[in-house]
């Protein structure tokens, strides 16, 4: 799988952290296959910055915002799926509305005029009618929009597991196999919610 993560500017950057810990171990272990490419906002570093610290050596190539020599600037170049992670609601409204003026634009662009996976993680509250109508404009172009809802019903033990409840998710909509948490009817003991810790 060939896929682009794009780091938004809105609050949450740990769960970008988080789903690149995950894609890190899952290349190791899972999928040597697996390509990313990375692309922040200018807001999106500055967040992750004051969030998290400095950004980390990503075992990954790190496409700057104006690159559009990128591959995935193309959809000739046939890869598979992007996600924004965290995506603001400006970042949202962008892509809803086709405005493809960065890379991070213009490859949800690609994924969704090609039909591939384009999966938004907007995080954002409350939200307005303007937010609620950019959703459903995504939505009827074929992209999937997975707020930054953690869930609880796994019962999760401190910030990574409580993390996973999202970031499991997100990789089950890009079709990657992941662990991170257990299935509904799954005992909690028997998933791997912290396997991926530290990896970055």
């Amino acid at each position: 799988m060939k896929l682009v993560v794009a780091v938004g500017g809105a609050s949450g950057s740990i769960y970008a952290r988080r789903l690149l810990d995950a894609l890190v171990a899952l290349k190791r272990t899972l999928a040597p296959t697996l390509e990313v490419g990375i692309c922040f906002s200018n807001s999106g570093a500055e967040v992750w910055k004051h969030e998290l610290g400095p950004i980390p050596d990503l075992p990954f190539t790190r496409y700057g915002l104006r690159d559009f020599r990128a591959p995935f600037a193309s959809g000739s170049a046939g890869w598979d799926a992007m996600v924004v992670i965290p995506c603001s609601t400006g970042g949202l409204a962008r892509i809803a509305h086709g405005i493809s003026d960065d890379l991070i634009g213009r490859a949800a662009d690609v994924m969704l005029k090609e039909r591939r996976k384009l999966v938004l993680v907007v995080r954002e509250t409350p939200l307005s009618l303007i937010h609620l109508e950019n959703m459903l404009a995504v939505t009827r172009a074929g992209g999937i929009v997975l707020p930054a809802s953690p869930s609880f019903y796994s019962n999760p033990q401190g910030i990574d597991a409580l993390l996973d409840t999202v970031t499991g998710r997100v990789l089950d909509q890009l079709g990657l196999r992941n662990d991170l948490m257990p299935r509904w009817g799954q005992a909690a003991d028997s998933a791997g919610a912290t396997n991926v810790g530290g990896e970055l």
